[in-house]
């Protein structure tokens, strides 16, 4: 099966250089990835990756980047964090009907991660949110590429969390 996924990566100062980039991506796998080398000292990439399984596609890029790029710090897998425009446009809907769902529902519509003027969700907890009120056709591809990206983003985050060291913040957030 085909997976659509973007990873995105923070570069070392000293590997900026984005025809070196290209070619040492292309040459550790990565060529099914359309590259972004547009903001200075960032690097994200669009993969088409085929795989059996969606968590098989992104760890497998995720090592391929890796070994092209190693100095590369990961950002952020996507599609994770987003907000009603980005999930309206996602299923097909208007962004005025994804705010009608999410107030219509307040009890069981997913809590945002961050909520204010723009509030941000994770992907993976509203697919499933609508696959469960059954009226939304949802690919299974994308439903697996989001909670991939949501576990990886969790993980990665989680890591950061544990180099703190604070005992007593992890006690209360976990």
């Amino acid at each position: 099966m085909e997976y659509i996924f973007t990873l995105k990566y923070q570069l070392a100062d000293d590997d900026c250089e984005p025809d070196a980039l290209v070619e040492r991506l292309g040459e550790a796998g990565c060529d099914d990835a359309l590259v972004g080398i547009g903001q200075p000292g960032r690097l994200a990439l669009e993969f088409t990756r085929e795989a059996d399984n969606a968590d098989a596609a992104v760890r497998s890029a995720l090592v391929d980047v890796r070994r092209a790029v190693p100095s590369a710090t990961l950002i952020e897998v996507a599609p994770d964090l987003v907000g009603l425009t980005d999930v309206a446009e996602l299923i097909g809907v208007s962004r005025q009907n994804m705010r009608k769902l999410m107030l219509t529902h307040p009890g069981s519509f997913p809590a945002p991660v961050h909520e204010g003027s723009a509030s941000i969700w994770h992907l993976a907890d509203v697919l499933a949110w609508l696959q469960a009120k059954g009226s939304y056709s949802l690919t299974e591809d994308m439903l697996e590429v989001a909670s991939v990206a949501l576990q990886v983003n969790v993980a990665k985050e989680g890591r950061r969390l544990a180099r703190s060291g604070s005992e007593e913040l992890k006690a209360l957030v976990g």
